[in-house]
């Protein structure tokens, strides 16, 4: 049970003075970089599908 104590304990104080913590500037373009890349990579594959889709409907119906 000691080891399990001194585990906490430890982990405690590495996050409390040995973690660099990012600002809130840092986090707010980070964040505004995830989310435009996410957008980005949505559209990407949303004109993917659709092309892909279209594709195999006019392939499909050459069969026809």
């Amino acid at each position: 049970m000691s080891k399990l104590t001194n585990y906490f304990r430890e982990t405690s104080e590495e996050m409390r003075y040995k973690v660099t913590w990012p600002s809130l500037e840092e986090l707010q373009k980070s964040a505004g970089l995830v989310l435009i890349g996410s957008l980005v990579f949505a559209v990407v594959v949303g004109l993917m599908d659709v092309a892909f889709s279209k594709s195999l409907e006019v392939f499909y119906n050459s069969f026809r």
